[in-house]
């Protein structure tokens, strides 16, 4: 089975890529599902299974950081789609942590970066783009040709990607996603994150809520210095 892990900030555009994306590869025969990883409201596979008719499912990661969900689940996920006889599976991550690659090994990352969101925007995203296959640009119909190349370099500047420029609202360019998609290589196990995560797990991580250094220990930083460990 192929794995598709499709992530972005809010309000790119990943549901409606990935429909469209989806529609087509319907239509050509091929056996999907969608699974959608939020952190806490998410209808998204209900209307993947009205309007596709295609096996769809939701978890919410709740307290958890939707990246390390991702990881947690993804094994289970890859096992339900299996067992509803699906060749590919899309995955739509809301990948809110910047420093977190929601991407495995042998599967296709798809970033989706909305042309609207600021020239800067590449240069923010971190592992998110920087350890994609593909980064799908939309909403392109709405900047200027000048704003679109400045936004496609700060890409090529920031990370080595493949670059799909779309108005996914009306599905143009979506085909050439469709055919890097049948291109891909299937995902096997065992499964491994694509890159390394950030360092250490901190005290805020796991709840403490008090303010200021001395309040805390594992990898730490101040204004002054940069990062340095503290404790055992």
């Amino acid at each position: 089975m192929k794995v598709i892990i499709c992530a972005g900030p809010p309000t790119s555009g990943k549901t409606t890529v990935l429909k469209q994306t989806l529609k087509k590869l319907l239509q050509k025969g091929r056996k999907v599902a969608y699974f959608k990883i939020d952190v806490q409201f998410a209808n998204e596979d209900e209307e993947f299974k009205k309007e596709l008719k295609i096996p769809a499912s939701k978890v919410y990661s709740g307290d958890l950081c939707p990246d390390h969900c991702n990881v947690i689940v993804m094994g289970d996920a890859m096992k339900w789609a299996e067992k509803k006889g699906s060749e590919i599976l899309a995955v739509e991550t809301a990948g809110l942590c910047l420093r977190c690659s929601p991407y495995i090994e042998n599967s296709l990352g798809i970033v989706v970066l909305e042309a609207t969101s600021g020239m800067n925007l590449p240069r923010k995203i971190g592992p998110m783009l920087t350890l994609a296959d593909i980064a799908v640009v939309t909403k392109i119909d709405l900047v200027s040709q000048a704003e679109r190349e400045v936004f496609r370099y700060n890409i090529n500047d920031a990370a080595k990607v493949n670059i799909i420029e779309t108005d996914a609202l009306h599905g143009i360019n979506i085909d050439r996603l469709v055919e890097r998609i049948e291109e891909s290589n299937e995902t096997m196990p065992p499964l491994f994150l694509r890159g390394n995560p950030p360092v250490g797990t901190c005290t805020i991580c796991v709840g403490k809520k008090e303010i200021g250094m001395e309040a805390h220990f594992g990898v730490l930083r101040t204004m002054e210095n940069d990062l340095f460990y503290r404790g055992e």
